[in-house]
């Protein structure tokens, strides 16, 4: 199996952003359809790294299309509503997050309302917003005050599967977590603090990426942020 160079691929994709004129290409789709035929007529990619490419590129293309509201549409097979998502429809995703809302909860009111509100409002399936059980993580290791690294056994949602209809997870990997200071109410700092992260984190792509929340069962139950290594 031939290997695929990431460094490579990553290169093409800044090097299309620098090589599209915005006062030619002055829409979503134009720049994609620019972008996309760069990439394909690109001879230093092999046609496996031109694929995976433009996958990286469509990925990016969606989140735009969803996140202002703009682009081309298209028809869900599935649940029959007008999308502008191409490799996922976020009705699915966000209708699939609804219905397994049943099966979770921290057992905190304010922070079941906040994480489903996120979920509700998600535009892409690898940047969901999560309740993940303290039981979900092990290898915990303390970094630094408040802060410590750990493995999440199912890992994050990265894709949505069409076929079965649900988001797949990306299995086990690191995580950071960032431990909050406990209250009782939840109108206190920590909550504004991870309200705050959390809200951003679902609709930017920023420089710091947050899963979502956990508690600590063994130490006065603080709440901990879980935020991307």
């Amino acid at each position: 199996m031939t290997s695929i160079r990431k460094e490579l691929i990553v290169a093409t994709l800044n090097k299309i952003v620098s090589l599209t004129d915005y006062k030619i290409y002055n829409d979503i789709n134009k720049r994609y359809e620019f972008q996309k035929k760069t990439i394909l007529d690109d001879k230093s990619l092999t046609k496996v790294e031109r694929m995976e490419a433009i996958n990286s590129l469509t990925i990016y293309y969606d989140y735009q299309k969803v996140l202002y509201n703009k682009g081309t549409k298209r028809l869900c097979e599935e649940c029959q509503q007008i999308c502008f998502a191409t490799l996922y429809c976020e009705h699915c995703v966000r209708t699939y997050l609804k219905n397994n809302f049943s099966n979770w909860t921290s057992g905190n009111y304010y922070i079941d309302d906040l994480i489903q509100k996120c979920q509700l409002e998600s535009l892409r399936p690898d940047q969901i917003i999560e309740w993940i059980p303290y039981d979900n993580l092990q290898n915990i290791e303390y970094i630094s005050s408040k802060v410590y690294s750990a493995d999440w056994i199912d890992g994050r949602y990265y894709i949505w599967d069409p076929e079965l209809e649900q988001l797949k997870r990306f299995g086990m990997h690191k995580v950071i977590l960032k431990r909050l200071i406990n209250v009782n109410n939840a109108n206190e700092n920590w909550f504004e603090e991870a309200k705050s992260n959390l809200t951003i984190s679902n609709k930017y792509s920023g420089i710091v990426r947050f899963y979502g929340l956990t508690q600590d069962p063994s130490n006065n139950k603080d709440y901990m942020l879980v935020i991307a290594l």
